[in-house]
C-alpha cells in the first residue's frame, strides 16, 4: 500500500484539491490566499523524566483558520506526526466544520510518539506535560482552541487533558469544554465514541436515498446486500462496518488490517473479528475467513463499497487503476491521494469525500461542547414531558378502541416505542443524522447543478470555501 515516489504528499494533495475548487469560484486573489494559508503552527519540545532519565518529545498544534472561534481539531499520537501533516489536517478541519455548519475554525495537533512503547502511567505524565505546554499558550481553551481524540488518542487522554487544564484554570466554570471526546463521567456525551462511524453510516444512507446518485456509481437499490470492504478496523472502521452490516443489511466481505486481511464473500462477523484483533493484535490466525497476507491486494477486490478508515494515502497512483469498487467513502482523513482521485474519477468511481464522510466526530464534539457550556444533559428538561404528551394520545386511542364497535388494537411494540422519550443518545443521533443529510444536500446541489463540477469532493470544497469566504467578508476582509 506504499505510494509511488512521484505521489503528492498529503499536504500537497489538500492544496491541489483546494486549487481545483477555487479555480471554479469567483474569489479575489487576496481572499483566496487568506483562506488557503495556515494561520500559525506552534512547535513544542519538552522533556519528561521517565525510566531514570529525561526523554524529549516533539509536539505540534496548528491553527489553520480563525474565521470563527474557537478552533477545533483532534490531537494524534503517532511517530508519523509532522508539521506538514498537522497543517494539512487543520486545513481539512476548517473546511469540514464549514461544510457541516459547526461554529469552529480548523486546528489540529500531534505528538511524535508511539503510545505502545509506554505504560499508562508514563502516557499520563507525557500527555499532561504536552497539555500544559499547549494550555499556557491558549492552544487549549474552551473559547479559543478545543482539541478532540484522533489517531492514538481516546477518552483516556482527553480526560487527562481536561483535568490538566482545570488545574491550571481553577476558576473557569466552563473548563470541561476545553476538550471533547471525554468519558461520560468526565463531561462527555453519549454517542461520541461511535460518532465518526455512525456518521459514515448516515452518509451512506443519504447517498442511497437518491437513485440518480446511486446510478452514477453504477449501482441500484439500497444498502441492503451491498458488498463492503473496510480498510482499518479501529474505532471508525469498526463502528461503520458494524452499523451498515447489522442495521442496513450490507455484507462486509473484506477487512484489511496492518498484518494482512480477511476475506469471506458470504460476509464476515465484524464483532468476532474485532474481538480477535483485540486479543491477538491483528487478523492473522482468525479461523473463520480466508487470510490474505498482502492486505493491500484486498483493496483491489471487487465490491460495491470500499471504506478506507485508517491512514492517508492508501489509495494512490500505484493502485488506483486496480480499484474495482463502485463507491469509495473516505472514513479516514486523506485516504485517496490527488493523483488517485483523478484516476478514479475518470473510471467513473464515485467518492464520498473525507471532508463530509468523517465529519460525525466533529459534529458530536460540537454537541458535547454545547453540553459542557450549558451545564445540562441533553433531554433532561423535555424527556418526561414528551412521554407524558405521548401517553395522552395512547390513552385516547385505547379509549376509542374500547368504545368503538370496530375491534382494533395497537400494533405490538408500538406503545412502548412511542412512549419512550428521547434521551441524550437519541438526541445526539438525531442531530448527527440531520447534519449529515443537510450537508449532503448542500454538496449534491452543487454537484448536480453545475456542469463544471464533476465530483462530490470538488462540490464539498466549493460549499465549504464559500462559507469561509462569507465569514471573512462579514468581518470586512
Amino acid at each position: 500500500m506504499s505510494a509511488p515516489d512521484n505521489e503528492p504528499s498529503f499536504r500537497e494533495s489538500v492544496d491541489l484539491m483546494f486549487n481545483r475548487a477555487v479555480a471554479l469560484m469567483d474569489l479575489s486573489p487576496g481572499l483566496e490566499e487568506k483562506i488557503r494559508v495556515c494561520n500559525s503552527t506552534y512547535t513544542v519540545r519538552f522533556g519528561v523524566r521517565l525510566r531514570g532519565g529525561i526523554q524529549t518529545f516533539t509536539g505540534y498544534r496548528s491553527v489553520h483558520s480563525e474565521h470563527v472561534e474557537p478552533v477545533k481539531g483532534g490531537i494524534r499520537f503517532s511517530l508519523g506526526v509532522s508539521q506538514d501533516e498537522v497543517e494539512a489536517l487543520a486545513a481539512l478541519m476548517t473546511f469540514k466544520c464549514a461544510l457541516v455548519e459547526t461554529p469552529f475554525g480548523g486546528s489540529k495537533g500531534g505528538l511524535c510518539i508511539d503510545p505502545r512503547q509506554y505504560d499508562a502511567e508514563e502516557m499520563e505524565r507525557i500527555t499532561r506535560r504536552f497539555a500544559y505546554e499547549l494550555a499556557k499558550r491558549d492552544l487549549i481553551d474552551p473559547a479559543q482552541n478545543v482539541p478532540a481524540p484522533d489517531m492514538g488518542t481516546g477518552e483516556r487522554e482527553m480526560a487527562w487533558i481536561a483535568d490538566q487544564y482545570r488545574r491550571m484554570n481553577t476558576s473557569d466554570i466552563n473548563a470541561a469544554a476545553c476538550v471533547t471526546g471525554k468519558p461520560i463521567n468526565a463531561g462527555g456525551i453519549q454517542g461520541r465514541t461511535e460518532a465518526t462511524g455512525r456518521g459514515v453510516q448516515y452518509a451512506l444512507r443519504e447517498f442511497f436515498r437518491h437513485s440518480e446518485d446511486v446510478q452514477k456509481a453504477g449501482m441500484e437499490g439500497s444498502l441492503d446486500g451491498k458488498k463492503v470492504i473496510v480498510q482499518g478496523l479501529g474505532n471508525v472502521g469498526y463502528h461503520a462496518a458494524k452499523f451498515v452490516s447489522e442495521e442496513d443489511g450490507a455484507k462486509v466481505v473484506g477487512i484489511i488490517e496492518h498484518d494482512g486481511a480477511l476475506v469471506d464473500h458470504d460476509g464476515l462477523d465484524v464483532e468476532a473479528v474485532r474481538g480477535w484483533i483485540a486479543k491477538h493484535g491483528g487478523v492473522q490466525g482468525y479461523a473463520d475467513a480466508e487470510y490474505v497476507e498482502d492486505g493491500g491486494k484486498v483493496l483491489e477486490e471487487e465490491c460495491h463499497i470500499l471504506i478506507p478508515a485508517a491512514l492517508e494515502g492508501v489509495i494512490n497512483q500505484g493502485n488506483a487503476d486496480n480499484i474495482k469498487a463502485n463507491l469509495i467513502i473516505e472514513a479516514a482523513n486523506g485516504p485517496v491521494t490527488f493523483g488517485a482521485d483523478d484516476i478514479l474519477r475518470k473510471k467513473g468511481v464515485v467518492i464520498i469525500p473525507d471532508m463530509y464522510a468523517n465529519a460525525g466526530g466533529v459534529t458530536v464534539s460540537y454537541f458535547e461542547w454545547v453540553k459542557n457550556l450549558s451545564h445540562i444533559r441533553f433531554g433532561r428538561m423535555q424527556r418526561r414531558q414528551e412521554e407524558a404528551r405521548h401517553q395522552l394520545l395512547v390513552d385516547e386511542l385505547e379509549r376509542i378502541s374500547r368504545d368503538s364497535s370496530i375491534n382494533w388494537t395497537l400494533s405490538p411494540g408500538f406503545k412502548d416505542k412511542y412512549l419512550k422519550g428521547a434521551g441524550e443518545l437519541e438526541l445526539v443521533r438525531s442531530g448527527l443524522d440531520d447534519t449529515m443529510r443537510q450537508s449532503y444536500q448542500a454538496m449534491r446541489q452543487v454537484w448536480l447543478d453545475r456542469d463544471d463540477v464533476e465530483d462530490l469532493r470538488t462540490a464539498a470544497y466549493i460549499v465549504a470555501i464559500g462559507r469561509v469566504a462569507l465569514s471573512y467578508q462579514s468581518k470586512g476582509l
